[in-house]
């Protein structure tokens, strides 16, 4: 069960990568985001969006528990989902995702209030929830970009 939540919760172990993991771990989520959208499917954002939380809260414990520490670097399973909420239902393109991924990132690290409080819920929902946070303010942010400069977003 570690071994395979390892690989889930570090996204193929895209998470190991050997610096700014999380940084590669939302770029991951943004490579996500383009196949979905390439592909229309579309419909598919919101269950992506569950299916990556309830994984990453129901298996980041098993994954502290191999990596003998509490919310290890190389879990970005959060940054994964974080790139989906973030770029959700707003039609964007490459400028926008590159707006959404900065924006993600900044909000990712300063973690806005409740984002911190969030972080310290316990285990893999704690991990979760902070960054489902950050992008929720995110996609706000984006919004607001979108709207006062569609024709640069799209």
């Amino acid at each position: 069960m570690r071994r395979f939540a390892v690989f889930v919760c570090t996204v193929a172990y895209v998470g190991f990568f050997p610096f700014a993991p999380g940084t590669v771990g939302s770029a991951a989520g943004l490579l996500v985001y383009v196949f979905c959208r390439s592909a229309g499917l579309l419909y598919l954002e919101i269950p992506i969006i569950a299916a990556l939380f309830a994984l990453g809260a129901l298996l980041t414990s098993h994954v502290e528990k191999a990596l003998g520490c509490v919310d290890p670097g190389p879990v970005v399973i959060d940054e994964v989902m974080g790139m989906m909420i973030t770029l959700a239902f707003i039609p964007v393109g490459w400028g926008g995702m590159l707006l959404g991924f900065l924006l993600f990132r900044a909000l990712d690290v300063f973690k806005p209030f409740p984002a911190r409080q969030l972080e310290r819920l316990h285990g893999g929902f704690g991990v979760m929830s902070d960054d489902a946070m950050a992008a929720i303010y995110a996609n706000l942010l984006l919004r607001g970009a979108h709207y006062l400069a569609p024709h640069w977003m799209s």
